[in-house]
């Protein structure tokens, strides 16, 4: 993990805060954090985050040494994260997004993972993406981003797959040009 930016005097660290995202998957919050932990402050755990600004290549850099960067199989796929109750208009990220587990569009933030899988069958997340809908930009278009990132970092998948959203006429030509075969699955 790289290095925090400056010393904290926050009691909130990267260790503590990954271990309470392993330890709960369905609810995370600064608030919640600090309900756990009770002697944290939500405001120790929200100054912890926004000084950090963890980006898609330290997770790549977390997690290369673990892996075959060459001959695996790369995948991406989308995750919608359900906010019911939260207001689109002050939340950046909260929009409305299409849903499979509900067959409906929700108030939910998107996020978009390439996963990838060595030739040992070790898998890991290397990429990702928050959908911002004020970038203008598709999944399919993030999918391609995320892949060529990968890419540019070293990785070199021989396959890149995705659900039947991923199997774009764009999309298709992308693996073409990168001389990767592409698979789709129906979901």
């Amino acid at each position: 993990m790289r290095e925090p930016s400056k010393p904290s005097t926050a009691k909130c660290t990267c260790s503590l805060y990954i271990l309470f995202l392993l330890a709960e998957p369905k609810y995370v919050s600064c608030v919640l954090l600090s309900e756990v932990m009770e002697e944290l402050s939500h405001d120790s755990v929200n100054r912890f985050l926004l000084r950090e600004n963890y980006t898609p290549r330290d997770l790549f850099d977390e997690v290369k040494h673990h892996l075959i960067l060459a001959g695996g199989i790369g995948s991406g796929d989308d995750s919608v994260l359900d906010k019911p109750d939260s207001d689109p208009r002050k939340s950046e990220l909260i929009d409305y997004f299409w849903s499979g587990k509900h067959k409906r569009t929700v108030k939910s933030i998107n996020l978009i993972t390439l996963y990838y899988t060595d030739v040992t069958g070790t898998s890991y997340s290397v990429n990702f993406r928050v959908d911002d809908k004020r970038e203008g930009k598709t999944k399919n278009e993030y999918f391609r981003e995320l892949v060529a990132q990968v890419q540019a970092w070293g990785l070199q998948p021989v396959w890149v797959t995705g659900d039947s959203w991923y199997s774009g006429i764009e999309n298709l030509k992308f693996q073409e040009k990168r001389e990767g075969g592409f698979s789709v699955w129906d979901c």
